[in-house]
Protein backbone atom coordinates (compact mmCIF):
# COMPACT_ATOMS: atom_id res chain seq x y z
CA UNK A 1 0.00 0.00 0.00
CA UNK A 2 2.60 2.71 0.78
CA UNK A 3 4.17 2.02 -2.75
CA UNK A 4 1.27 2.83 -4.05
CA UNK A 5 0.51 5.75 -1.92
CA UNK A 6 4.17 6.98 -2.81
CA UNK A 7 3.31 6.62 -6.78
CA UNK A 8 0.59 8.81 -6.55
CA UNK A 9 2.71 11.96 -5.58
CA UNK A 10 3.08 14.28 -8.22
CA UNK A 11 6.43 15.67 -9.47
CA UNK A 12 8.14 19.11 -8.57
CA UNK A 13 7.11 20.02 -12.28
CA UNK A 14 3.79 19.08 -12.25
CA UNK A 15 2.87 20.67 -9.18
CA UNK A 16 4.49 24.42 -10.00
CA UNK A 17 1.77 24.50 -12.93
CA UNK A 18 -1.14 25.04 -10.79
CA UNK A 19 -2.52 27.97 -10.91
CA UNK A 20 -2.09 28.26 -7.03
CA UNK A 21 1.82 27.21 -7.52
CA UNK A 22 1.80 30.09 -9.90
CA UNK A 23 0.67 32.78 -7.76
CA UNK A 24 2.99 31.85 -5.12
CA UNK A 25 5.60 32.05 -7.65
CA UNK A 26 4.69 35.76 -8.15
CA UNK A 27 4.92 36.31 -4.68
CA UNK A 28 8.11 34.80 -4.20
CA UNK A 29 10.17 33.98 -6.55
CA UNK A 30 10.49 30.72 -8.45
CA UNK A 31 13.33 29.53 -6.57
CA UNK A 32 11.87 30.06 -3.15
CA UNK A 33 8.44 28.40 -4.18
CA UNK A 34 10.02 25.37 -5.65
CA UNK A 35 12.19 24.56 -2.15
CA UNK A 36 8.64 24.62 -0.65
CA UNK A 37 7.19 22.27 -3.05
CA UNK A 38 9.55 19.71 -2.38
CA UNK A 39 9.46 20.41 1.09
CA UNK A 40 5.97 19.62 0.60
CA UNK A 41 6.91 16.58 -1.21
CA UNK A 42 9.22 15.21 1.42
CA UNK A 43 7.17 15.77 4.06
CA UNK A 44 4.29 13.89 2.52
CA UNK A 45 6.70 10.70 1.58
CA UNK A 46 7.58 10.41 4.97
CA UNK A 47 3.79 11.08 6.21
CA UNK A 48 3.52 7.37 3.79
CA UNK A 49 6.40 5.69 4.87
CA UNK A 50 6.08 6.57 8.78
CA UNK A 51 2.85 6.72 9.75
CA UNK A 52 0.80 5.04 6.75
CA UNK A 53 -1.13 8.04 5.89
CA UNK A 54 -2.20 8.63 2.07
CA UNK A 55 -1.40 10.60 -0.58
CA UNK A 56 -2.62 13.91 -0.13
CA UNK A 57 -3.85 15.60 -3.29
CA UNK A 58 -1.93 18.25 -5.85
CA UNK A 59 -3.58 21.20 -3.93
CA UNK A 60 -3.42 20.24 -0.45
CA UNK A 61 0.42 20.08 -1.30
CA UNK A 62 0.34 23.11 -2.71
CA UNK A 63 -1.28 24.67 -0.03
CA UNK A 64 1.12 23.44 2.22
CA UNK A 65 4.19 24.48 0.92
CA UNK A 66 2.50 28.12 0.79
CA UNK A 67 2.21 27.65 4.59
CA UNK A 68 5.64 26.79 4.90
CA UNK A 69 6.61 29.71 2.69
CA UNK A 70 4.31 32.27 4.47
CA UNK A 71 6.34 30.38 8.10
CA UNK A 72 9.70 31.43 6.61
CA UNK A 73 8.90 34.88 5.95
CA UNK A 74 6.89 36.10 9.23
CA UNK A 75 8.67 37.63 12.05
CA UNK A 76 9.18 35.09 15.07
CA UNK A 77 8.61 38.45 17.14
CA UNK A 78 5.33 39.43 17.73
CA UNK A 79 3.14 40.36 20.76
CA UNK A 80 1.64 38.38 22.93
CA UNK A 81 -0.86 38.60 25.69
CA UNK A 82 0.02 38.14 29.43
CA UNK A 83 -2.80 36.55 31.54
CA UNK A 84 -0.20 34.75 33.33
CA UNK A 85 -0.25 37.71 36.43
CA UNK A 86 3.39 37.67 36.90
CA UNK A 87 4.00 41.27 36.51
CA UNK A 88 7.10 41.47 35.58
CA UNK A 89 7.70 38.45 32.96
CA UNK A 90 11.02 37.86 32.06
CA UNK A 91 10.13 35.57 29.27
CA UNK A 92 7.56 37.79 27.95
CA UNK A 93 9.86 40.76 27.91
CA UNK A 94 9.67 41.88 31.02
CA UNK A 95 7.85 44.94 31.29
CA UNK A 96 5.98 46.55 29.03
CA UNK A 97 6.49 50.42 27.70
CA UNK A 98 4.03 53.50 28.57
CA UNK A 99 2.84 54.99 25.67
CA UNK A 100 4.60 57.59 25.98
CA UNK A 101 8.13 55.41 25.94
CA UNK A 102 6.61 54.21 22.60
CA UNK A 103 5.95 57.60 20.74
CA UNK A 104 9.10 58.40 22.07
CA UNK A 105 11.10 55.67 19.90
CA UNK A 106 8.53 56.07 16.93
CA UNK A 107 9.89 59.91 16.97
CA UNK A 108 13.33 58.94 17.19
CA UNK A 109 14.14 56.37 14.77
CA UNK A 110 11.92 57.87 11.92
CA UNK A 111 14.31 60.08 10.55
CA UNK A 112 17.96 61.27 11.88
CA UNK A 113 17.80 62.76 15.67
CA UNK A 114 20.40 64.76 18.15
CA UNK A 115 21.93 61.75 19.38
CA UNK A 116 25.35 62.70 19.84
CA UNK A 117 24.58 66.12 18.16
CA UNK A 118 24.72 69.19 20.24
CA UNK A 119 22.25 71.88 19.21
CA UNK A 120 23.23 74.77 20.50
CA UNK A 121 27.01 74.80 19.88
CA UNK A 122 26.64 73.18 16.39
CA UNK A 123 29.22 70.33 17.91
CA UNK A 124 29.39 66.72 18.68
CA UNK A 125 27.78 65.98 21.88
CA UNK A 126 27.15 62.87 24.38
CA UNK A 127 24.45 60.56 24.42
CA UNK A 128 24.35 59.84 27.79
CA UNK A 129 23.61 63.32 28.64
CA UNK A 130 19.87 62.52 27.59
CA UNK A 131 19.40 60.23 30.45
CA UNK A 132 21.56 61.23 33.10
CA UNK A 133 20.42 64.76 34.00
CA UNK A 134 16.98 63.04 34.86
CA UNK A 135 18.26 60.01 36.69
CA UNK A 136 20.51 62.74 39.19
CA UNK A 137 17.65 64.44 39.98
CA UNK A 138 15.33 61.28 40.70
CA UNK A 139 17.49 59.71 42.78
CA UNK A 140 20.37 62.76 43.94
CA UNK A 141 23.05 60.66 42.73
CA UNK A 142 26.38 62.84 41.35
CA UNK A 143 26.39 61.55 38.17
CA UNK A 144 24.89 58.17 36.17
CA UNK A 145 25.76 56.35 33.33
CA UNK A 146 23.25 54.05 30.83
CA UNK A 147 24.45 50.59 29.30
CA UNK A 148 22.33 47.81 27.62
CA UNK A 149 21.81 45.84 31.04
CA UNK A 150 22.51 45.25 34.01
CA UNK A 151 24.53 42.33 34.21
CA UNK A 152 26.62 44.82 31.68
CA UNK A 153 26.54 47.43 34.35
CA UNK A 154 28.48 45.29 36.90
CA UNK A 155 30.80 44.07 34.49
CA UNK A 156 31.91 47.24 33.52
CA UNK A 157 31.96 48.62 36.95
CA UNK A 158 34.08 45.60 38.24
CA UNK A 159 36.74 45.79 35.17
CA UNK A 160 37.25 49.55 35.24
CA UNK A 161 37.62 49.87 38.90
CA UNK A 162 38.79 46.55 40.70
CA UNK A 163 40.73 45.17 37.31
CA UNK A 164 43.56 43.09 39.16
CA UNK A 165 42.49 43.99 42.67
CA UNK A 166 40.18 42.74 45.12
CA UNK A 167 36.51 42.99 46.24
CA UNK A 168 35.02 41.77 49.11
CA UNK A 169 30.86 39.61 49.47
CA UNK A 170 29.28 38.13 51.58
CA UNK A 171 29.00 34.25 50.81
CA UNK A 172 25.22 34.64 51.31
CA UNK A 173 25.35 37.21 47.97
CA UNK A 174 27.28 34.79 45.34
CA UNK A 175 23.60 34.78 43.65
CA UNK A 176 22.77 33.14 40.15
CA UNK A 177 20.72 35.68 38.18
CA UNK A 178 18.61 34.48 34.84
CA UNK A 179 20.35 32.43 32.36
CA UNK A 180 22.51 30.78 34.61
CA UNK A 181 25.03 34.12 35.13
CA UNK A 182 26.21 33.81 38.29
CA UNK A 183 28.55 36.76 40.47
CA UNK A 184 31.28 34.84 40.86
CA UNK A 185 31.37 33.81 36.78
CA UNK A 186 31.07 38.04 36.07
CA UNK A 187 34.26 38.62 38.78
CA UNK A 188 36.30 36.53 36.97
CA UNK A 189 35.47 37.74 33.44
CA UNK A 190 36.20 41.56 34.95
CA UNK A 191 39.96 40.27 36.19
CA UNK A 192 38.83 41.71 39.94
CA UNK A 193 39.56 39.45 42.61
CA UNK A 194 36.77 37.87 44.68
CA UNK A 195 36.81 37.85 48.37
CA UNK A 196 34.52 35.85 50.00
CA UNK A 197 33.73 36.56 53.72
CA UNK A 198 31.27 35.89 56.45
CA UNK A 199 29.20 32.93 55.61
CA UNK A 200 26.22 31.84 53.88
CA UNK A 201 23.40 32.94 56.17
CA UNK A 202 25.91 35.61 58.63
CA UNK A 203 28.23 37.87 57.89
CA UNK A 204 29.62 40.69 60.30
CA UNK A 205 30.89 44.12 60.08
CA UNK A 206 34.23 42.64 61.39
CA UNK A 207 34.16 39.73 58.89
CA UNK A 208 34.96 42.48 55.68
CA UNK A 209 37.17 44.92 58.45
CA UNK A 210 39.58 41.73 58.64
CA UNK A 211 39.34 40.93 54.83
CA UNK A 212 39.63 44.54 54.18
CA UNK A 213 43.51 45.23 53.23
CA UNK A 214 43.73 49.47 51.45
CA UNK A 215 46.66 48.60 49.27
CA UNK A 216 44.54 45.70 47.73
CA UNK A 217 40.86 46.12 48.03
CA UNK A 218 39.33 47.99 45.67
CA UNK A 219 35.02 47.71 46.65
CA UNK A 220 32.91 46.66 48.78
CA UNK A 221 29.99 44.79 46.86
CA UNK A 222 26.99 44.05 48.26
CA UNK A 223 24.02 42.63 45.84
CA UNK A 224 21.25 42.59 46.89
CA UNK A 225 19.15 39.22 47.13
CA UNK A 226 16.29 40.24 44.21
CA UNK A 227 15.56 36.39 43.00
CA UNK A 228 15.41 34.84 46.34
CA UNK A 229 15.58 34.88 50.31
CA UNK A 230 16.93 33.58 53.24
CA UNK A 231 15.49 33.06 56.39
CA UNK A 232 15.69 32.08 60.13
CA UNK A 233 18.97 32.60 61.81
CA UNK A 234 20.53 35.22 59.35
CA UNK A 235 22.35 38.47 59.55
CA UNK A 236 23.69 41.01 57.07
CA UNK A 237 25.18 44.51 57.81
CA UNK A 238 23.43 47.86 56.30
CA UNK A 239 24.84 49.17 53.75
CA UNK A 240 25.37 52.37 56.05
CA UNK A 241 27.67 50.35 58.29
CA UNK A 242 29.59 49.00 54.97
CA UNK A 243 30.16 52.65 53.71
CA UNK A 244 31.61 53.58 57.31
CA UNK A 245 33.94 51.28 57.02
CA UNK A 246 35.10 51.80 53.67
CA UNK A 247 35.06 55.65 53.85
CA UNK A 248 38.75 56.13 56.08
CA UNK A 249 40.28 53.88 53.57
CA UNK A 250 38.73 55.22 50.40
CA UNK A 251 37.76 51.70 49.82
CA UNK A 252 33.76 52.69 48.21
CA UNK A 253 30.68 50.83 48.31
CA UNK A 254 28.80 49.09 45.23
CA UNK A 255 25.41 48.22 46.10
CA UNK A 256 24.21 45.86 42.74
CA UNK A 257 20.27 46.39 43.73
CA UNK A 258 19.26 44.58 40.40
CA UNK A 259 15.74 45.38 40.06
CA UNK A 260 15.67 48.49 41.28
CA UNK A 261 13.09 50.72 41.76
CA UNK A 262 12.03 54.87 42.58
CA UNK A 263 8.70 53.63 44.49
CA UNK A 264 8.50 52.41 47.90
CA UNK A 265 6.60 49.12 47.11
CA UNK A 266 5.01 48.79 50.61
CA UNK A 267 2.73 51.35 49.81
CA UNK A 268 0.92 48.93 47.42
CA UNK A 269 0.86 45.90 50.41
CA UNK A 270 4.96 44.55 49.53
CA UNK A 271 7.20 43.72 51.65
CA UNK A 272 10.13 47.01 51.12
CA UNK A 273 12.43 46.52 47.70
CA UNK A 274 15.67 48.65 48.23
CA UNK A 275 15.11 52.08 46.17
CA UNK A 276 18.37 53.34 44.52
CA UNK A 277 17.69 56.83 46.32
CA UNK A 278 18.02 55.13 49.18
CA UNK A 279 21.19 53.64 48.41
CA UNK A 280 22.55 56.86 47.03
CA UNK A 281 21.66 58.43 50.26
CA UNK A 282 22.85 55.72 52.70
CA UNK A 283 26.63 56.46 50.82
CA UNK A 284 26.87 53.66 47.56
CA UNK A 285 29.54 55.18 45.96
CA UNK A 286 28.18 53.20 42.80
CA UNK A 287 24.61 51.79 42.62
CA UNK A 288 23.51 49.18 39.51
CA UNK A 289 20.07 48.83 38.46
CA UNK A 290 18.21 47.55 35.71
CA UNK A 291 16.01 49.75 33.82
CA UNK A 292 13.03 47.03 32.47
CA UNK A 293 11.68 45.32 35.83
CA UNK A 294 10.42 47.68 38.73
CA UNK A 295 11.41 51.03 36.44
CA UNK A 296 8.93 49.88 33.84
CA UNK A 297 10.82 51.02 30.85
CA UNK A 298 13.15 49.48 28.21
CA UNK A 299 15.71 47.03 28.94
CA UNK A 300 18.81 49.17 30.26
CA UNK A 301 21.60 48.69 33.10
CA UNK A 302 21.26 52.09 35.02
CA UNK A 303 24.85 53.02 36.92
CA UNK A 304 24.68 55.56 39.18
CA UNK A 305 27.01 57.35 42.01
CA UNK A 306 30.47 59.19 42.35
CA UNK A 307 30.92 62.07 39.82
CA UNK A 308 34.51 61.02 39.64
CA UNK A 309 33.84 57.11 39.80
CA UNK A 310 30.92 57.03 36.97
CA UNK A 311 33.82 59.42 34.85
CA UNK A 312 36.40 56.67 34.81
CA UNK A 313 33.41 54.21 33.59
CA UNK A 314 32.14 56.96 30.69
CA UNK A 315 35.89 56.43 29.38
CA UNK A 316 36.59 53.12 29.43
CA UNK A 317 37.01 51.07 26.08
CA UNK A 318 34.28 48.65 27.61
CA UNK A 319 31.61 51.55 27.49
CA UNK A 320 31.62 51.75 23.70
CA UNK A 321 30.70 47.57 23.58
CA UNK A 322 28.26 48.17 25.81
CA UNK A 323 26.60 51.18 24.86
CA UNK A 324 22.74 51.85 24.18
CA UNK A 325 21.26 52.98 20.60
CA UNK A 326 18.79 55.96 20.38
CA UNK A 327 15.36 54.18 20.68
CA UNK A 328 16.73 52.35 24.29
CA UNK A 329 17.63 56.11 25.11
CA UNK A 330 14.18 57.65 24.23
CA UNK A 331 12.27 55.12 25.87
CA UNK A 332 14.01 55.46 29.33
CA UNK A 333 14.38 59.23 28.91
CA UNK A 334 10.15 59.52 28.25
CA UNK A 335 10.10 56.77 30.99
CA UNK A 336 12.25 59.08 33.25
CA UNK A 337 10.37 62.10 32.75
CA UNK A 338 6.72 60.64 33.56
CA UNK A 339 8.69 60.09 37.26
CA UNK A 340 9.61 63.37 37.30
CA UNK A 341 6.13 64.44 36.75
CA UNK A 342 4.41 62.01 39.76
CA UNK A 343 2.56 60.23 37.07
CA UNK A 344 4.24 56.74 37.65
CA UNK A 345 1.09 54.65 38.55
CA UNK A 346 -0.83 56.31 36.21
CA UNK A 347 1.25 56.10 33.19
CA UNK A 348 3.97 53.30 34.03
CA UNK A 349 2.15 49.90 33.22
CA UNK A 350 3.96 47.80 35.76
CA UNK A 351 2.99 50.09 38.25
CA UNK A 352 -0.76 50.48 37.07
CA UNK A 353 -0.72 46.72 37.38
CA UNK A 354 1.10 46.94 40.95
CA UNK A 355 -1.34 49.36 42.13
CA UNK A 356 -4.78 48.00 40.48
CA UNK A 357 -7.12 47.25 43.25
CA UNK A 358 -8.99 43.74 43.58
CA UNK A 359 -12.37 45.33 43.15
CA UNK A 360 -11.11 46.71 39.54
CA UNK A 361 -9.72 42.77 38.42
CA UNK A 362 -12.36 41.28 39.69
CA UNK A 363 -14.73 43.82 37.30
CA UNK A 364 -13.00 42.55 34.63
CA UNK A 365 -12.57 38.84 35.33
CA UNK A 366 -16.54 38.95 35.73
CA UNK A 367 -16.99 40.89 32.25
CA UNK A 368 -14.65 38.16 31.11
CA UNK A 369 -17.51 35.40 32.39
CA UNK A 370 -20.26 36.94 31.32
CA UNK A 371 -18.57 36.74 27.67
CA UNK A 372 -16.90 33.19 27.78
CA UNK A 373 -19.97 31.44 29.99
CA UNK A 374 -22.03 31.24 26.08
CA UNK A 375 -19.69 28.35 25.11
CA UNK A 376 -20.41 26.49 27.60
CA UNK A 377 -17.53 25.98 29.33
CA UNK A 378 -17.89 25.83 33.33
CA UNK A 379 -16.08 29.52 34.00
CA UNK A 380 -15.79 31.39 37.84
CA UNK A 381 -13.77 34.07 38.95
CA UNK A 382 -11.51 32.80 41.88
CA UNK A 383 -9.41 34.33 44.49
CA UNK A 384 -5.50 33.89 43.75
CA UNK A 385 -1.71 35.40 43.79
CA UNK A 386 -0.24 37.80 40.85
CA UNK A 387 3.57 37.29 41.34
CA UNK A 388 5.63 40.13 40.87
CA UNK A 389 8.60 38.16 38.91
CA UNK A 390 11.69 39.28 37.09
CA UNK A 391 13.57 38.64 39.79
CA UNK A 392 12.28 41.23 42.29
CA UNK A 393 10.03 40.72 45.64
CA UNK A 394 10.92 36.81 45.83
CA UNK A 395 7.67 34.84 46.41
CA UNK A 396 5.85 37.57 46.77
CA UNK A 397 2.12 37.78 45.31
CA UNK A 398 -0.35 40.64 45.38
CA UNK A 399 -3.59 39.22 45.21
CA UNK A 400 -6.18 39.07 42.67
CA UNK A 401 -9.17 37.91 40.81
CA UNK A 402 -8.88 35.57 38.16
CA UNK A 403 -11.13 33.36 35.51
CA UNK A 404 -10.16 29.80 35.66
CA UNK A 405 -11.80 27.48 33.03
CA UNK A 406 -12.75 23.76 34.43
CA UNK A 407 -12.13 21.99 31.39
CA UNK A 408 -11.14 18.41 30.42
CA UNK A 409 -8.10 19.34 29.24
CA UNK A 410 -6.30 22.43 30.28
CA UNK A 411 -3.02 21.66 29.29
CA UNK A 412 -4.65 21.50 25.55
CA UNK A 413 -6.23 24.57 25.96
CA UNK A 414 -3.15 26.45 26.88
CA UNK A 415 -1.97 25.50 24.09
CA UNK A 416 -4.14 26.11 21.89
CA UNK A 417 -4.17 29.82 22.97
CA UNK A 418 -0.46 30.37 22.58
CA UNK A 419 -1.08 29.94 18.87
CA UNK A 420 -0.32 32.83 16.99
CA UNK A 421 -3.40 33.55 14.51
CA UNK A 422 -3.15 37.04 12.22
CA UNK A 423 -6.78 36.22 11.56
CA UNK A 424 -8.13 36.51 14.78
CA UNK A 425 -5.44 38.16 17.02
CA UNK A 426 -2.83 37.89 19.67
CA UNK A 427 -1.92 34.60 21.38
CA UNK A 428 -2.49 34.72 24.87
CA UNK A 429 -0.16 33.24 27.53
CA UNK A 430 -2.55 31.39 30.84
CA UNK A 431 -1.39 29.54 33.48
CA UNK A 432 -2.79 26.19 35.13
CA UNK A 433 -3.68 25.76 38.77
CA UNK A 434 -5.18 23.41 40.30
CA UNK A 435 -5.85 21.37 37.12
CA UNK A 436 -7.68 24.56 35.87
CA UNK A 437 -6.79 27.47 33.18
CA UNK A 438 -6.61 30.54 34.42
CA UNK A 439 -6.58 34.09 33.06
CA UNK A 440 -5.27 36.91 35.15
CA UNK A 441 -6.91 40.49 34.41
CA UNK A 442 -3.59 42.20 36.50
CA UNK A 443 -1.39 41.66 33.34
CA UNK A 444 -4.10 41.82 30.67
CA UNK A 445 -3.42 45.67 29.22
CA UNK A 446 -7.54 46.99 29.79
CA UNK A 447 -7.44 47.48 25.65
CA UNK A 448 -6.79 43.62 25.42
CA UNK A 449 -9.48 42.63 26.67
CA UNK A 450 -11.78 42.40 23.76
CA UNK A 451 -9.13 40.74 21.51
CA UNK A 452 -8.20 38.16 24.86
CA UNK A 453 -12.20 36.99 24.91
CA UNK A 454 -11.88 36.34 20.97
CA UNK A 455 -8.82 34.42 21.20
CA UNK A 456 -10.36 32.03 23.79
CA UNK A 457 -13.48 31.95 22.37
CA UNK A 458 -11.73 30.74 18.91
CA UNK A 459 -9.54 28.08 21.07
CA UNK A 460 -12.84 26.63 22.63
CA UNK A 461 -14.50 26.40 19.31
CA UNK A 462 -11.78 24.95 18.18
CA UNK A 463 -11.46 21.85 21.33
CA UNK A 464 -15.17 21.88 21.19
CA UNK A 465 -14.90 20.76 17.28
CA UNK A 466 -11.60 18.35 17.45
CA UNK A 467 -13.93 16.77 20.46
CA UNK A 468 -16.62 16.10 17.97
CA UNK A 469 -14.90 15.04 15.22
CA UNK A 470 -13.12 12.48 17.89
Amino acid sequence: MRQSELRKLPSVDRLIQTETAMALVAQYGRDRTLEALRGALDAARHAILEDDRTAPDDESLVVRAARRLAGELSPSLYPVINATGVIVHTNLGRAPLSPRARQAIERVSKGYSNLEYDIEDGARGSRYMHAADLLTRLTGAEDALVVNNNAAAVLLVLTALAKDRDVLISRSQLIEIGGGFRIPDVMRQSGARLVEVGTTNRTYVHDYEEALHPMNTALILRVHHSNFSITGFVHEPTLAQLVALGEPFAVPVMDDLGSGTLIDTETYGLPHEPTIPESISAGASIVTASGDKLLGGPQAGLILGKADLIGRLRHHPLTRALRVDKTTLAALQATLLIYLEGKAIDEIPVWRMIAAPRQTLARRARKWQRAIRSMGVPVTVVSTGSPVGGGSLPGQTLPTRALALDVPSPHTLAARLRQPNPAQGTPVISRIEDDRLLLDPRTDLPEQDSTLIEMVQAALTASLEQTTSD
